[in-house]
């Protein structure tokens, strides 16, 4: 576990300036799903959890600002972290999750992981929506690997991005597992 100076920002002031740069719930609520699965990769890998929940959490904060413009997102959410001295190590990782966009090049576990981690967030809650009760409780992993070989379900989805589990160390059956569980966990919050 992290103190608060190696990150430079605690997590209840990370949420509160989640809040602050963002207003739609539904974005909210992916920022929380992605925390809570790279808070669960980070401790599959023997990372520090703290560090690795930051970044998920704060991953989209200049969403709402940049929208689809992938030339700008990551860069504003740089710029606002390194103003307010948040870690260096989480501020390079969100910056290559959007890699392609930004000219970079993903290269390490914590990279492939929060490029991973906030795409199969969209995979998972958009199983549990053909669910009668839309709840996560009801998706079952199998469910997930089925619909990700179907390329019009949930299309905006990136498979390819998903895949990057591998990269990080992480089969793919194992992945959903996990990333299932850990959002699963958190259910209430997301409200599914």
């Amino acid at each position: 576990m992290s103190d608060n100076m190696e990150m430079g920002i605690t997590r209840e002031d990370a949420f509160n300036l989640l809040k602050e740069h963002l207003k739609n719930e539904k974005l909210i609520a992916h920022c929380l799903a992605t925390e809570a699965i790279m808070r669960a990769l980070a401790q599959k890998f023997g990372e520090d959890e703290s560090i690795w929940g930051l970044a998920g959490l704060l991953h989209d904060l200049d969403y709402e600002l940049t929208g689809e413009d992938s030339s700008t997102h990551g860069e504003e959410t740089a710029k606002v972290l390194i103003e307010i001295g948040v870690s260096p190590v989480i501020i390079d990782v969100i910056r290559k999750h959007n890699a392609e966009g930004l000219g970079l090049e993903r290269t390490t576990v914590f990279e492939h992981a929060l490029t991973c981690a906030e795409t199969i967030t969209g995979l998972i809650v958009a199983t549990a929506l053909v669910y009668p009760d839309k709840k996560i409780a009801s998706v079952k992993p199998k469910s997930i690997l089925k619909r990700m070989k179907t390329p019009h379900f949930a299309r905006a989805v990136s498979r390819e991005r998903i895949g990057e589990c591998e990269k990080a160390g992480i089969e793919l059956n194992e992945f959903v597992d996990l990333s299932l569980q850990a959002m699963s966990e958190i259910s209430e919050e997301l409200g599914l």
